[in-house]
């Protein structure tokens, strides 16, 4: 869970500090105080692009840090991490878990184990049908079967359009070839090799310095092995003194020991010179020749690279096409055979995974009704409809040979329609945190929910739930049941949530206040863990709006006992809030 997060010059914020705490926690404040920033931050600690717009006005990097608790075995305490991302004003950004660097995967698989986040927008995601089948998947344990399926699809495709390349008609098959014919004849003469680029820009390096290095080997040359003064010569009294040294000082002894190696050495370095200068051609021609040479390569780099080596891939991927298309490796009727076979192994992994979708369905509607009911839409029906048949093969995805959708119906006598349809955001988002639910406890259990009473783990063995406004379109009594599900939630998980409704609000664990002001030319956001009397003066806020009243505050000091006790506060609704339909 989340212990601690800091954040430093983003966006509006300059210096902010905060403790959560195990349990139910939220954050109030004025809409545009910065509230939602505070889970922006988590989400780029945890992966998410960022930007440098992200970056507060006049600083040069903005800096998020966080410690994170990871449950362990009964009796043993909890392991640290402590994670940091640094974004500086160029778009440029560094991660770090516990010290070492750490790349965007790494961030992103920490956040698959550590936190489940419900942004403002995600409502709008769930009307899309096509994020209904990964909810089911990961409700019912069914990711690897889903992941095998897209395997599977991924060879099924590959196969479909080599053979659809191969059943070209006669014109398009001669244009094709004709173009293979002219690319392929392109890179057949130049005949490139691998690494063969590098080695000419080095030739070339040393070609175009040919007199300067003929004129430092020599000259090096004749220092160690020819002039007058040549080292190898005047070795030989350095070492008759260090002998007699040696046999005052053993100290000296393993010089001694060492000089024929060091001779040895430098005669090799002193031939080596001489043969290197004499092996230099320093010809105006096989400069000339060296140069075309890597034109010619750079030249099929620009129009197959970037890289020579993907020039190479080219020939050998124009090649093969040029053999099924002409028919030398491979006939149509043998693509057909192993397209079938892919086939076939597709459908058996489909097959698979849909008998464990259409299993897992029914247990997945009666949860979400059952959290339903507890949030205020008792006798609400909730189906998952698949096609009725196997999809065509036309129709065949990585999905597999399902369709599915969400279906609702939230009033007594109403059909069930699709989630798309809803048209109360009340409703929706009561939908959205009943998935949210089963999400965490699904993924948190390890294994596909029974679709009975789910064991509750401590709060030191669970993730942390972050909700950005999962109270829209919500008020009166219903904000009551949607807080009574947080708090619930809250001895199972540790949650975060962000809330604009008093009822919530005063349903909390931990509280805290996101407060916005001008501090001389610059904005100033900063975060405050309310006491009980300063909890009495947000909530009453909450209600009344600007102005503060007595009234208010008696109402606030009633949510507040009514959310310890666990049971509906007085029913008010905060200001700018709507109700749901009945």
């Amino acid at each position: 869970m989340l212990r601690f997060l800091r954040i430093r010059n983003l966006a509006v914020i300059e210096s902010v500090d905060v403790e959560f705490e195990p349990g139910f926690n939220v954050l109030t404040g004025e809409t545009g105080a910065g509230k939602s920033i505070i889970v922006e931050a988590v989400g780029l600690l945890l992966g998410d692009r960022a930007s440098s717009d992200l970056v507060r006005t006049g600083e040069t990097q903005a800096t998020i840090e966080a410690i994170f608790e990871e449950p362990r075995d009964a009796g043993v305490e909890p392991h640290e991490l402590i994670i940091r991302r640094d974004i500086t004003d160029h778009g440029r950004s560094r991660s770090f878990i516990n010290g070492a660097l750490a790349t965007a995967a790494a961030l992103r698989d920490l956040s698959q184990r550590l936190v489940e986040l419900h942004g403002q927008h995600e409502h709008q995601a769930l009307l899309d049908p096509t994020t209904h089948l990964p909810l089911l998947d990961t409700y019912g344990g069914l990711e690897s079967r889903a992941a095998a399926v897209a395997a599977a699809w991924d060879v099924v495709r590959g196969l479909r359009e080599q053979l659809d390349r191969s059943r070209m008609d006669a014109r398009e098959k001669t244009a094709r070839l004709d173009l293979i014919a002219f690319q392929l004849s392109e890179i057949e003469r130049a005949s490139p090799k691998a690494g063969e680029d590098e080695e000419l820009a080095a030739t070339k390096q040393v070609l175009a310095s040919a007199e300067r290095i003929q004129r430092l080997c020599e000259e090096s040359y004749a220092s160690l092995y020819e002039s007058d003064a040549a080292i190898l010569s005047g070795l030989g009294g350095v070492w008759k003194r260090v002998g007699e040294l040696a046999t005052i000082d053993p100290q000296f002894g393993p010089y001694v020991d060492a000089r024929d190696s060091i001779k040895g050495q430098l005669e090799d370095l002193a031939f080596f010179l001489r043969s290197y200068a004499d092996g230099v051609d320093a010809s105006p021609e096989r400069l000339q020749q060296v140069e075309d040479r890597l034109a010619l390569l750079e030249r099929l780099k620009r129009k197959h690279g970037p890289t020579l080596q993907d020039v190479i891939d080219k020939g050998a991927t124009l090649r093969r096409e040029q053999e099924l298309l002409t028919g030398v490796t491979e006939e149509a009727g043998e693509l057909s055979r192993r397209l079938e076979q892919a086939s076939e192994s597709f459908l058996k992994a489909a097959r698979s995974l849909s008998q464990g979708r259409r299993a897992a369905a029914t247990r997945f509607a009666a949860e979400i009704e059952a959290l339903l009911a507890d949030l205020a839409m008792a006798r609400s029906r909730f189906e998952v409809r698949f096609n009725d048949a196997e999809l065509a093969a036309d129709h065949w995805s990585e999905r597999g040979i399902d369709q599915a959708e969400f279906f609702l119906s939230a009033n007594v006598g109403e059909a069930v329609r699709p989630l798309a349809k809803i048209v109360s955001g009340g409703e929706l988002s009561r939908v959205m945190l009943a998935l949210k639910t089963i999400g965490a406890r699904a993924q948190r259990a390890g294994e596909p929910s029974s679709g009975g009473a789910v064991a509750r783990p401590t709060i030191n063995q669970g993730r942390t739930l972050i909700f950005d406004e999962v109270d829209a379109g919500i008020g009166g009594r219903v904000a009551d049941v949607v807080a009574a599900k947080l708090r619930e939630l809250g001895g199972e998980f540790q949650v975060l949530c962000i809330t604009h409704l008093p009822q919530i609000a005063a349903r909390a664990t931990t509280h805290f206040n996101i407060d916005k002001r001008v501090r001389g030319t610059r904005t100033i956001t900063s975060v405050t863990r309310l006491t009980d009397d300063s909890r009495v003066d947000e909530i009453a806020r909450m209600i009344g709006g600007a102005e503060v009243t007595d009234a208010a505050r008696s109402t606030a000091r009633d949510f507040l006992a009514a959310g310890r006790a666990g049971r509906p506060g007085r029913k008010a609704k905060a200001k700018g809030e709507s109700e749901s339909r009945s």
